[in-house]
């Protein structure tokens, strides 16, 4: 695992995995398997596991269509003992506009996820 020093001293441990694909919504089944392992890793139950896939795919498919063209997707999981932290991105051209926060993606993500 690796380590990761705070300003009072302590070693903190911790995992990341980063993951880039095309910004292709075809690969979105690369990132849902990735999740589902890393959630397995983890001893996730089946409930959690598929909670997660979901929510990391839905947050993957809002980021698609605001991604500029050509360009990859990234997909980080940060593991430490105290929670599974996913964070996605893209590069963009000029301002992005996401879906409403009313839209069904973020209501997906609002539900599975504890923060967004």
């Amino acid at each position: 695992m690796g380590q990761v020093q705070h300003s009072d001293s302590t070693a903190v441990e911790r995992d990341v995995v980063l993951l880039v694909v095309p910004a292709d919504g075809a690969y979105l089944a690369v990132l849902r398997t990735a999740t589902a392992g890393i959630a397995a890793r983890l001893q996730y139950t089946l409930d959690e596991i598929e909670d997660l896939r979901i929510a990391v795919d839905e947050a993957c498919a809002m980021l698609i269509p605001v991604a500029a063209p050509d360009s990859e997707l990234s997909c980080e999981f940060e593991i430490t003992k105290e929670a599974l932290t996913v964070r996605v991105s893209v590069p963009t051209h000029g301002v992005a506009t996401l879906p409403p926060a009313h839209s069904f993606a973020w209501r997906v993500l609002t539900t599975l996820a504890d923060e967004v």
